[in-house]
């Protein structure tokens, strides 16, 4: 039997490097010169901490690391924008979490897509995945081919391909 798995997984170290280069940026633009802002990556949380003067500060600061995030063929739909923290004074921090994994509700919504299809494959959910078996590898690229077409609100990813 064939079979992969459909995963969200973001790659550390590209990660790292996307917000190393949106931080280089973000230093050397003429509109932040001058001001106090920091972007540090939290490895083991998996989430960015902003901290800067404003609000339009914030938002070119997202606008710079979801740049980068493309460039470094990550796809930003895996962040998650949580709500502004007003510190004291006029700083404003935001923290960003890094989303991983599929979350049952989205699994539930690929193996109903998967059954609507009539392909002849298989799909179960697997803790924070969903592993598609078939007994012909064309399903199963059928099944890649659909699951590229629907809109989830995340990045999937196909690994473990064995056939």
């Amino acid at each position: 039997m064939a079979s992969f798995d459909i995963v969200n997984k973001v790659d550390a170290q590209l990660l790292d490097n996307a917000i190393n280069v949106a931080r280089k940026e973000i230093i050397n633009r003429f509109d932040f010169n001058g001001s106090k802002t920091e972007i540090t990556l939290d490895k083991k949380d998996m989430s960015v901490h902003i901290t800067t003067e404003n609000e339009m500060r914030v938002n070119s600061i997202t606008d710079v690391i979801r740049q980068r995030m493309i460039k470094q063929q990550l796809n930003p739909l895996c962040l998650d924008f949580e709500k502004d923290h007003y510190a004291s004074g006029v700083m404003v921090k935001k923290d960003i979490k890094v989303k991983e994994g599929i979350d049952k509700d989205v699994a539930r919504k690929i193996i109903k897509d998967i059954k609507d299809s009539k392909l002849k494959v298989q799909a179960q959910m697997m803790d924070d995945q969903v592993r598609v078996t078939a007994k012909k590898i064309d399903d199963l690229q059928a099944v890649i081919a659909l699951m590229r077409q629907g809109s989830y609100d995340l990045p999937l990813q196909f690994v473990n391909m064995k056939g």
